[in-house]
């Protein structure tokens, strides 16, 4: 018998009743279910995304990811569309701009150990597909001219560009500053007088191809024109504002390279970006190219960016130095900045082989994460300090903060831990692994099982499941300094070999400067679409 249709605004007080419900029940399933029904019954589009968008807001306020987070960002898209139809592209720019900034609210994907977007990156960002704003906002704009082929009677030039992060720029921007085939330029769009106002506003950019901002286009145009006029080649680093900026104008013949680590994939900026004007994406991880082409399928399609895999530039001979004598109980931990580093899991392996043998310590190092940013880091902080203070207190455990000799503090390592729940390729496991410590690497919950994952990036042998796993390997490995040591010397052996710039710059020379004018090899096994799908 069918269910009869309530009225708007009775469905809308049923459910803003339930989402008051959510504030204050330990276990919300029934309130989550009545919003769920009651959002889904309300006919008026613009009221429906105020009820769901406002249940969503009040969940991700408490630090919890909304049950009904993808339809309630579908709702708002819904409500951009139908701006769109009826010519209000302003109108269309806000409700799209507030719905991609809902579904990727950093409480979902930053500040919890489980993501919506890793568990099912097709299905999360399958309400953009279907926006007819979303398809506009990074419809192909297409160039006038195709890239130029890298010049034969001068230097290249080569323009490297970020916005306030070049933390991973150090060794490439070195490397052809000095080198005899390249005229070498940065710009941080951050830090530029005349580019920093305009390299901000989400709205703005999504306004301009929905063709709302034709005055910031033309103040675009002109400020970018400079540089694309002189560059050859522009190495946008992150996948973030300077890429989406970058894109909004036509780059003439300049070529245009994207590097993508890994925070980008977990957020609206891949969704908003007109790839037909980008010729290059370089992943750091095969685990990060399938996840980013699963969520950005496009990146898929015909006339897309060619796609690489290239390790990061990470300079690790400098870490290879002769432990110190009591190294072999001492498990390091590098990097504890993030939730996903989920240091309460080292804990636990600490835990697990003092039973064994009180001698083992766990070093932590690094800054730890704000617990300001969210109610769910909030939580996550509280927890993880009660531990500390525990195990602090035994000598279990040591902190030691930010520091510029990471080198000299591996000195003291003897085994290096990942306890990670992602990664793009955890540099600090790298450091370690080359400074001689023998790798224990959690197998990443976001992408374990999957056709690239910490498996595939790191020998197998490395790889753990669970903290019970992690606690035998390291008791197996350092049965005796000689068995350690001769695991970590292997460990060094195999990560100068893959990873170390020496050996890794040559594929970025391939990419930027070409190999006998091939530039759509830049590696040994160049990836082609059809092997991602």
């Amino acid at each position: 018998m069918p269910t009869p249709q309530l009225p708007d605004e009775l469905l809308a007080n049923v459910a803003r009743r339930a989402t008051a419900r959510l504030a204050r029940a330990d276990r919300p399933f029934i309130a989550e279910r009545i919003l769920g029904v009651a959002g889904h019954r309300i006919r008026d589009p613009r009221l429906k995304a105020d009820v769901l968008g406002e249940a969503a807001e009040a969940q991700l306020a408490r630090g919890v990811t909304p049950r009904h987070l993808i339809p309630a960002y579908a709702a708002e898209l819904a409500c951009a569309d139908l701006h769109l139809k009826a010519g209000r592209k302003k109108e269309a720019a806000a409700a799209f701009s507030k719905a991609v900034q809902l579904a990727f609210h950093r409480v979902p994907h930053v500040d919890r150990l489980v993501s919506p977007l890793s568990d099912d990156p097709a299905r999360f960002t399958a309400p953009l597909r279907a926006s007819t704003v979303a398809r506009a906002v990074a419809a192909p704009r297409g160039r006038a001219l195709p890239a130029a082929e890298p010049p034969k009677d001068r230097p290249l030039r080569l323009l490297l560009v970020t916005r306030g992060n070049a933390n991973f720029l150090r060794l490439i921007t070195e490397r052809y500053a000095d080198h005899p085939a390249v005229e070498l330029r940065t710009l941080d769009l951050a830090s530029d007088p005349d580019l920093s106002p305009l390299a901000k506003g989400l709205g703005r950019m999504v306004g301009l191809p929905l063709g709302a901002q034709a005055g910031y286009q033309a103040q675009v145009e002109a400020a970018l024109r400079p540089h694309l006029d002189w560059a050859d080649t522009i190495f946008v680093e992150w996948c973030t504002t300077a890429a989406a900026f970058v894109t909004l104008v036509d780059p003439g013949t300049t070529r245009i390279v994207v590097r993508l680590h890994k925070f980008e994939t977990f957020t609206y900026w891949p969704h908003i970006m007109d790839f037909s004007r980008v010729d290059d994406v370089v992943f750091i991880a095969e685990h990060m190219r399938d996840m980013t082409t699963s969520a950005v399928p496009r990146l898929l399609k015909d006339k897309a960016p060619r796609l690489h895999f290239l390790h990061n530039a990470l300079d690790l001979r400098h870490f290879s130095r002769p432990k110190q004598d009591d190294a072999r109980f001492t498990v390091g931990l590098v990097g504890i900045g993030q939730i996903a580093k989920d240091p309460l899991w080292a804990l636990e392996v600490i835990r697990l082989l003092r039973r064994q043998d009180p001698r083992y310590r766990l070093l932590m190092v690094g800054q730890g994460f704000s617990p300001e940013t969210s109610p769910a880091a909030a939580a996550y902080h509280t927890s993880l300090e009660r531990n500390l203070a525990e195990l602090e207190a035994s000598g279990a455990v040591r902190r030691v903060g930010p520091t510029k000799d990471v080198p000299g503090i591996l000195t003291e390592v003897g085994v290096i831990l990942s306890s990670s729940v992602r990664e793009g390729c955890h540099v600090g496991l790298m450091e370690g692994a080359a400074s001689g410590a023998v790798p224990v690497v959690r197998d990443w919950p976001f992408v374990a099982g999957r056709r690239h994952s910490a498996r595939t990036l790191f020998p197998g042998d490395w790889i753990v499941t669970t903290p019970q796993q992690a606690a035998e390997r390291i008791l197996s490995v350092t049965a005796s300094e000689e068995v350690r040591s001769a695991a970590g010397l292997a460990a060094s052996e195999y990560a100068l070999r893959e990873w170390d710039w020496m050996n890794v710059q040559g594929t970025y020379d391939r990419l930027l400067l070409g190999d006998d004018g091939d530039i759509n090899s830049p590696v040994d096994n160049a990836l082609g679409k059809a092997d991602l799908q």
